[in-house]
């Protein structure tokens, strides 16, 4: 009886996760992991729910000024240090502007949408300078501890893994800094990198300029001890009551 008793519970323990059962993103051994290699620099692309600012000058973006009326002439705004306004992409990649109305910028890269949009002003401004900025540009990052997950908007174009673990409050102490997995991509098909920051060769990956919506993942460090107890406390219990039933039952037998 004891030793079906120790064998079901062997099985059991086995069974459950019970080692470091807080990791998230586990990756199987064929999974087409990168090592040691920069997942390449790409520019990012607008697409459906971003939120742009919006900034519209004539002449090149040379600001002519009337010098007696201390006015500001030849120059239109719309961003959201001055008026507030904002503008999404909605679901189809389209966005509603001012003057030109809905035009689709899905997919075109800061610069191309610029140009595209100084194509479009160009209709109502001699030499139309446009400046677009995505407002709602973010990255995920779990440093490293159960419940310590942030969401750390990019304030600029060019956010690199390192500025966004700092912003972060960085690595915790149960964090491994030499396994951080960069997630990018569909997610039903991510590309995913592992990156060693622990030493100062895999500073050159730290460098790496991040898109939107990636995922930066610091494995933790498993605390097996603590984890095993209170795993197989419960066990523990229900094994020191299913011993005590034996022997009652056991000795009443004898008797």
């Amino acid at each position: 009886m004891k030793k079906i008793i120790w064998i079901f519970t062997l099985a059991t323990f086995c069974s459950c996760r019970t080692i470091n059962p807080s990791v998230m993103f586990r990756t199987d051994g064929n999974y087409p992991i990168q090592i040691d290699q920069t997942i390449a620099n790409k520019e990012y692309r607008l697409a459906p729910n971003d939120i742009l600012g919006l900034s519209v000058y004539t002449n090149d973006g040379f600001k002519l000024v009337d010098l007696t009326a201390g006015a500001l002439q030849g120059g239109i705004s719309f961003n959201q240090s001055t008026s507030g306004l904002q503008y999404t992409v909605d679901s189809e990649g389209s966005v509603k502007l001012p003057i030109i109305g809905t035009v689709k910028v899905r997919d075109y890269t800061i610069k191309e949408a610029e140009r595209f949009l100084e194509e479009q002003y160009s209709a109502f401004y001699n030499k139309p300078f446009v400046i677009l900025h995505v407002l709602n540009r973010r990255v995920l990052v779990f440093p490293g501890s159960g419940g310590a997950g942030k969401v750390v908007t990019m304030t600029n174009e060019n956010t690199t893994l390192i500025e966004a673990l700092a912003l972060a409050g960085g690595i915790t102490e149960t964090g491994k800094a030499y396994r951080i997995k960069l997630i990018r991509g569909d997610t039903r098909n991510p590309q995913v990198q592992l990156i060693d920051l622990s030493t100062i060769e895999g500073m050159r990956q730290s460098n790496m300029q991040l898109q939107a919506n990636d995922i930066i993942y610091v494995e933790p460090v498993p605390r097996i001890s603590q984890q095993i107890l209170a795993q197989i406390t419960p066990i523990i219990g229900i094994l020191t009551s299913m011993l005590l039933i034996y022997d009652i039952v056991i000795n009443r037998a004898k008797q």
